[in-house]
Parts: C-alpha cells; structure tokens; sequence
C-alpha cells in the first residue's frame, strides 16, 4: 500500500503546476525506493526503461526531418494548399482537425498528430492561410489567437480521445489504482464505455468555440479599421 505514495506525489506535483518531467522522475524515485529497490537499481530501471521504448527516440528523427521541410517550403506549401478551398474557414478546418485528433487518439493514434509533427509546420499555416484569405494580412495578436486555437485543438483532442482507447496508461493506471485500493474488479473496458461520452461532449463544445473564431475573426477584423491597426502595430 505504501508504494502507491508515487501516485500521490504525482497528483500533488500536477495539483501545484511543477514541472511534469521533474514530478514524474520523483514519483518514480519514491515508488522505487519504497517499493524496496536500492538506488542502483531504481537507477537501472530508468535506464532500462529509457533504452527499452524506441518512442523515447523519435523525436532524434523527427525534428530534422520537419525542420528540413520547413525550410524547403512546408508551410508555404501548406497556405497555397488551404487556399484552394474557398469554404473552408479557419473555425471550419480546426472543428475537422479536432474531431480527427479525437478519432485518431481514440484508436491509439496518439502520435500520429501533434504539436512538433503537425500542429506548428501544418495546422497552424492552414489556419492562418484560411484567416489570411478571408482578411488579408492578420495583425500579430490576431496571428497569435490563432495559433492558440490550434493548439488547444490538438490538446483537446489528444485528451478527451486517448481515454477511449483501451490500452492507454491512464485508463490502466486508474483500473489498477481503484482494483488494489478498493478490492473491485473493474474493467478497462468499462472506463473506456464511459469515456465515450465525455468525448462527444468535449467535441461538440470546443468545437462550438472553434466555429465561434470565424465570428471573433471577423468582427475584429472587418469592423475596425485594419490599417490604422496595422498602423498602430508597426508603431509598436
């Protein structure tokens, strides 16, 4: 019973916003060490387990590679492609990316999309691409606001669909927790029935917020005066 102070230790190092690296890195020192292993062998654990996940190393891989696309016209591309779909707004293309980031994420598709692989050198330059074509030039705090739409696309998705999937860590990590502390038998499955809908949910209202940048877009945009905007901008 006492090992499962690292799962404590975890919920205390999110509850207080510490860095989740270091939070998860302490909690595994603590189960470790109270779970009865020497520090050599918590040690090794970590290092077995860091050289054992071939998921630890991609980003060796990946970074290169879109930072090589990015320089030879990924983004650009990218704009010109979203231009080519006059009804395909911002709001519209975000609302599409999230319900693909749920679906892939529900299926354990959870590195398929994501922030360095997806989101910076494609989601973000289609979205600006659709704002740009609607607008024009988007001043830098507009340009901002879409970018965080972006993510928090990503974020959401990613969140409320990996709970579906059955063999995610969070979903095992809960059944193992509430069957040891509780002595019940719940199953994955039975987690995973009663996530789907808080997915649909969590779909339906960012994706309502995400239709609702179009509005924000356009009344920022069109009703104020964009070059004295712009004007002020540059002044800055």
């Amino acid at each position: 019973m006492i090992v499962l102070l690292g799962v404590l230790v975890v919920v205390i190092g999110f509850a207080t916003k510490r860095n989740p690296l270091l939070v998860v890195g302490v909690a595994g020192i603590a189960t470790g060490l109270l779970g009865g292993l020497s520090p050599g062998k918590v040690l090794a654990a970590f290092g077995n387990g860091f050289a054992g996940s071939r998921a630890v190393t991609i980003f060796a891989i990946t970074l290169p590679v879109i930072g090589l696309l990015e320089r030879y016209g990924l983004q650009e591309q990218a704009r010109n492609l979203i231009a080519r779909f006059a009804r395909l707004t911002t709001g519209r293309y975000l609302a599409l990316y999230l319900g693909l980031r749920q679906i892939g994420a529900a299926v354990g598709l959870t590195n398929v999309f994501g922030h360095a692989q997806t989101v910076r050198p494609l989601a973000v330059p289609m979205a600006e691409g659709a704002a740009e074509r609607r607008f024009g030039e988007l001043p830098e705090r507009t340009r901002e606001k879409v970018r965080s739409f972006s993510a928090s696309a990503d974020n959401v998705g990613l969140f409320f669909g990996e709970d579906v999937f059955l063999a995610v860590g969070s979903i095992l990590l809960i059944t193992g927790f509430v069957n040891t502390t509780y002595g019940t038998h719940l199953e994955p499955l039975q987690l995973a029935l009663w996530a789907i809908p808080t997915a649909v949910c969590a779909f339906v209202v960012h994706g309502w917020r995400l239709l609702r940048l179009d509005r924000q877009l356009e009344r920022e945009l069109l009703t104020a005066n964009v070059p004295d905007n712009a004007v002020v901008e540059a002044a800055k």
